[in-house]
């Protein structure tokens, strides 16, 4: 039970999951406390077993609780031109949602 683990993808990212941990993922829509489901699990290690997918293992599917909703640290993109005195600085803050997981299951 400690090794099962399931990569999965979700906002173009993929994700290495085991149940109870706390994952930042790009937002999801709802409230914290409401029910997530990732079905798109690319590898599911279950009881020792590995099952890779192609593209993704059918009828495996990760389980989650949206912890909270946050944003990220501010980044500040600056472009320059020399000699012209031209410059824009632009920042940008990516929200994200805070998931914990609550149960792996394969086929």
């Amino acid at each position: 039970m400690a090794d099962d683990y399931a990569i999965i993808n979700t906002g173009g990212k993929q994700y290495r999951v085991r149940e109870g941990d706390t994952v930042q993922v790009e937002k999801l829509a709802g409230e914290p406390g409401d029910a997530v489901t990732f079905d798109r699990v690319l590898l599911t290690s279950l009881d020792g077993k590995v099952e890779v997918g192609k593209p993704a293992v059918k009828g495996a599917e990760v389980t989650g609780e949206i912890a909270s909703q946050d944003k990220a640290k501010k980044v500040i993109s600056f472009r320059y031109k020399n000699k012209t005195r031209h410059h824009v600085k632009t920042g940008h803050r990516q929200k994200l949602t805070s998931v914990t997981i609550t149960g792996i299951s394969g086929k």
